[in-house]
Parts: structure tokens; sequence; C-alpha cells
């Protein structure tokens, strides 16, 4: 079962300047803030991170993450519905799990377990 929406990433070439872009749209300064991903809480309470080189990662453009209660489980409903898998289940620290998948229109979704 899918409950919220967790965050949103951005891959930025820029980190510094992507900073800046986002504590001026947000108004709020950056919870994390380290070379390799920087993360805002946006009004709502969603997550915002920039993920630095994200392109040479294979992020497209922005990604949506999904809270999930099953992250394997709801991998295998969307595979079955004609996804396929971008990034297999992992362990990204903290106890938390994501997953990325694309939809059969190109849409990339990510997916996370806490």
């Amino acid at each position: 079962m899918t409950n919220a929406l967790d965050a949103i990433l951005y891959p930025v070439t820029d980190i510094e300047a992507a900073k800046a872009q986002f504590e001026i749209l947000l108004g709020v300064a950056p919870f994390v803030d380290q070379p390799y991903y920087v993360a805002f809480t946006a009004p709502g309470g969603h997550q915002v991170g920039l993920v630095p080189n994200g392109h040479q990662r294979g992020m497209t453009g922005p990604t949506p993450y999904w809270t999930v209660d099953d992250l394997e489980g709801q991998v295998q409903t969307l595979v079955a519905a004609g996804a396929t898998v971008s990034e297999e289940p992992h362990d990204v620290g903290g106890g938390k799990h994501v997953a990325i998948v694309t939809d059969p229109q190109g849409n990339v979704i990510g997916l996370a377990q806490a």
C-alpha cells in the first residue's frame, strides 16, 4: 500500500547554486547539507533532496519517492502492471530502503520504505 509522497529528488550539477535556489524557493535552510546530498523540509512536510551529479547516476529529472508498506511487494506489483525496474531495492542508510521503477510511459517512480 502507498501511504504518502515521501520526497522529491532533483539531480543537480552545481550543488551550491541549487542549494541557494531551493533555500529561496522553500524559505528554509537544509536539514542535511553534505557534499553528496542536500535535503530540505518543504512546506507541508515533504522532503526535497538535491543529488549532485544525479544525471551521471542515471537520473533524467526530478524523481518522486512514494512511501510504501512493502517495498519488494510494491515493486513486484508495478512490474506485473508493466513497469521495469531501474534501481533494485537497496538500503540507503538509517533503515530506509528505496527502489526505482519506470512505468510503461517512461515515467520514473521512486519507492521508499522505512
